[in-house]
């Protein structure tokens, strides 16, 4: 479809069903997100030109559902892709070489040359996402090919969302559509997300963040074998039974946080190897109980409550999984407060002991507790931990005083009411 074609058609209401039933578009955001996917596709037009058909691409946000600090240890963990996305107009360049204008970003020019191997001078680049992403395809025996595209997105940066793992998601999507005709699954493409951020840009991430974005709903993540975790999509409709999504950032500081998440995996792994293996996975329980006065002299007692946390969030989200498998929320929310109660006495992420005067998802946690009592509503930490977000669980008719309250305490746009996505990576428009 030509540019001017696609706008019209977006604004002409040709979207909404898409919006509302893969991406979860609530019936009072249509109208704005028809005006936004169109002021994108105008920034299109003016950036690459009106030549040549173009097409229109989502990849939702992600939110942590359960399994706090576990996946490092081959642990368990759900987790579900939301309603804030990264949109893409893309059309296809016959010359190999892919360009990408991310609003707010310089653009990302990625010539063919630079898929063969990783570049350490650009680690931590986007460019190096977009080749490595090529490579994967490449590797997988799929087709590459130039394009053009811009993107813009509303997925919240230091939310723990991961923007980053929407983006990735997103080039994999766009070349699944343009060069292999939509039959590379999303799940493959989540794969090939991890592979590009571990190999080209030198982050050796996990792979819950990329699956989340690219399947869509709620899903969970075995990674017993991380290098073939096993994925389940749950059908669960979170909405049907009166509750939204909440995430509220703190607007915590981050600075000087990286010894706090090393120390997590760090402190699980010295305790697997006084136990005789590599991660707590290949361990339980009963094999720490039976030599904790040892261990606690070796490793110390933050650990061997860590190594307890990881054991016990395990089960929990067997226990949660079943609750979502037979619409039970009752049974879904004991965890989620099982979740947040292990993870701010034993993981202990909920504040940073180098400054104790800030805890601002402390706080929250206990405002929250206090202003929804009674509701239903239940809370816990979301994502890493240490600063940044808490995750709350909100009977949808408590959703704007709830919002508006946690505003009022940690600024406007603090508190953002969220959807579980249905879809994860689509073409929206051929």
């Amino acid at each position: 479809m030509k540019r001017n074609e696609l706008k019209e058609y977006i604004l002409s209401g040709g979207i909404d069903k898409v919006l509302s039933e893969d991406l979860s578009v609530t019936a009072d955001d249509i109208a704005a997100q028809r005006i936004r996917y169109a002021e994108a596709c105008d920034a299109f037009g003016a950036k690459y030109g009106e030549d040549g058909d173009v097409s229109l691409y989502s990849v939702g946000g992600r939110s942590e559902i359960s399994g706090n600090h576990t996946d490092h240890n081959h642990g368990k963990v759900i987790a579900a892709s939301v309603n804030l996305d990264i949109l893409a107009f893309a059309k296809p360049a016959d010359n190999g070489v892919i360009r990408i204008q991310s609003a707010g970003f310089p653009e990302d020019i990625v010539e063919p040359a630079a898929i063969d191997a990783p570049d350490p001078a650009k680690f931590f680049t986007s460019a190096s996402i977009i080749a490595g992403m090529e490579k994967a395809f490449l590797n997988a025996g799929y087709k590459v090919g130039g394009f053009d595209a811009y993107t813009t997105s509303n997925v919240l940066k230091g939310s723990g969302i991961s923007s980053s793992a929407a983006f990735e998601v997103m080039v994999g999507n766009i070349l699944n559509h343009l060069y292999n005709d939509g039959k590379v699954s999303n799940v493959e493409i989540a794969k090939m997300a991890q592979y590009a951020e571990n190999e080209y840009f030198g982050k050796p991430c996990g792979l819950m963040d990329q699956t989340a974005c690219a399947v869509g709903g709620f899903i969970t993540i075995d990674f017993a074998d991380p290098k073939n975790p096993i994925i389940r999509k749950i059908g669960f409709d979170m909405n049907e039974l009166g509750y939204a999504l909440c995430i509220v950032n703190t607007g915590g500081n981050h600075a000087d946080l990286n010894e706090d998440y090393a120390s997590v995996p760090a402190e699980m792994k010295m305790v697997a190897r006084e136990l005789g293996v590599s991660v707590l996975r290949e361990t339980n329980e009963e094999a720490l109980l039976a030599d904790i006065v040892r261990i606690r002299q070796v490793c110390g007692d933050r650990a061997v409550m860590r190594a307890m946390h990881f054991f016990a969030e395990n089960k929990r989200v067997d226990m949660q999984v079943a609750g979502l498998m037979e619409g039970d929320m009752d049974r879904f929310k004991e965890g989620v407060v099982g979740s947040g109660s292990s993870s701010f006495k034993y993981l202990q992420n909920v504040y940073t002991t180098k400054n104790v005067g800030e805890q601002g998802l402390s706080l929250a946690l206990c405002l929250t507790e206090n202003f929804l009592a009674g509701t239903g509503a239940v809370c816990r930490v979301h994502g890493g931990g240490f600063a940044g977000t808490i995750q709350v669980f909100v009977p949808v008719t408590h959703t704007k005083a709830y919002r508006e309250y946690m505003d009022s305490v940690f600024g406007a746009g603090s508190c953002h009411i969220l959807q579980v996505r249905r879809s994860g990576a689509v073409q929206v428009v051929k």
